[in-house]
């Protein structure tokens, strides 16, 4: 099994993010995560898309995807030719005493703290894959209450493949 992640540059259209789910679903590939938001140019999404299987499965996905009338454009990025990125939000129960503790973990990570309560506190931090699991390794000891993750998004390294739309 491999990782592929796919970066979709979209029509911004009302369901093309079910659309495109929807064609992963039918054809039982698997998502590990999925992203999506407006580009520069509000007439596009781009949608990073990370997926896993054998080179035959990965080698459909790409030309099933391609084929769905609002894809402008997919590529495959690659880890040494990509920049991944992965948004989390992590509650922590941490009361007085505890917070010192949990503040000294977000600093090593460069995470933000970016809301406090009593008993609680809310940690911000961006990161690639394996950074944000080794924070939360460290957090092992303590109570997570709640947990968001965003998914991965990437772009390409460099200005080779630069789309241009007009």
């Amino acid at each position: 099994m491999r990782r592929q992640v796919y970066s979709l540059l979209v029509d911004n259209n009302p369901g093309v993010l079910s659309r495109i789910a929807g064609l992963f679903s039918r054809r039982g590939y698997s998502i590990d995560s999925i992203t999506a938001g407006m580009t520069a140019d509000s007439r596009f999404t781009r949608i990073t898309v990370v997926s896993s299987g054998d080179e035959l499965i990965l080698s459909q996905i790409e030309k099933q995807v391609r084929k769905l009338e609002d894809v402008r454009e997919i590529k495959l990025l690659k880890d040494d030719e990509a920049v991944y990125r992965e948004l989390i939000m992590v509650k922590v129960r941490a009361d007085a005493k505890q917070r010192p503790e949990v503040l000294s973990i977000a600093d090593i990570f460069r995470a933000k703290i970016v809301d406090v309560e009593r008993e609680s506190m809310m940690i911000e931090l961006t990161g690639d894959q394996s950074k944000l699991e080794a924070f939360l390794n460290l957090l092992d000891g303590y109570e997570i209450l709640e947990l968001a993750r965003t998914g991965i998004t990437g772009l390409s390294r460099g200005i080779k493949d630069v789309t241009y739309l007009v």
